[in-house]
């Protein structure tokens, strides 16, 4: 986990081989909050898009590094004091060169808070920036 302690996975639902819905409670008292932003914290848009890439690698057993963002869109504001648990439906598909295609859609109870379509590559080793 990049972020220590920013979330937790309560459910984890593999409906195949290719789709999963997972349950994740979001860490309200995370240092990031605290400046994004101070009073009216709000998730940021890059730490979805880590969680995302962090349950694809646990369901593909690899280390990612994105290659492309076909579509990213986020409809609605996460508020981990209003809104702490997440539910996340992700199709994920590995293609003959390496590739890891993933869609996701981002729930807060019924309300649409994220969809994103990516594509990532395999590698060796998890890169130490």
């Amino acid at each position: 986990m990049l972020l220590k302690d920013f979330y937790t996975i309560n459910s984890i639902d593999k409906k195949d081989d290719h789709n999963f819905e997972v349950v994740i409670y979001i860490n309200e008292n995370h240092e990031v909050f605290k400046g994004h932003f101070p009073g009216n914290p709000v998730m940021p848009g890059v730490c979805m898009i880590q969680i995302i890439k962090e349950l694809t690698e646990q369901f593909t057993k690899s280390f990612l590094i994105m290659q492309t963002l076909a579509s990213v869109k986020f409809t609605a504001l996460i508020n981990p004091f209003v809104t702490p648990e997440l539910r996340l439906e992700l199709s994920i598909v590995i293609t003959d060169d390496y590739l890891v295609q993933v869609k996701n859609t981002t729930y807060f109870n019924e309300t649409l808070a994220l969809k994103l379509s990516g594509v990532y590559k395999k590698t060796a080793a998890r890169n130490s920036f």
